[in-house]
């Protein structure tokens, strides 16, 4: 499923128009973004955890060269999903 059918199924599922549902989904990605630019976690019991998680630096090999470089560490997002969601996968 893309963006595009995930604002249709909102829309037929609550009865607004694609538009309304499409302002809807941006605005709860856009918040889910900023809390987690900010270091903060969201929270969505059931569903699941999105967190921001730091990586440590590492060694790798250029494939074309085949020299050994470093990877930089940094922050990544990260999703844990929530146990029903997890019962449901099954």
């Amino acid at each position: 499923m893309n963006k595009k059918e995930l604002i249709a199924e909102i829309a037929e599922k609550t009865g607004v128009t694609k538009k309304d549902a499409g302002k809807t989904l941006d605005t709860v990605i856009d918040i889910i973004e900023k809390t987690l630019s900010k270091g903060d976690v969201v929270r969505l019991v059931g569903f699941g955890t999105f967190m921001v998680a730091s990586r440590k630096a590492r060694k790798g090999v250029n494939p074309r060269t085949k020299k050994p470089i470093t990877i930089p560490g940094g922050k990544v997002p990260k999703f844990v999903p929530g146990k029903e969601l997890k019962e449901k996968v099954k």
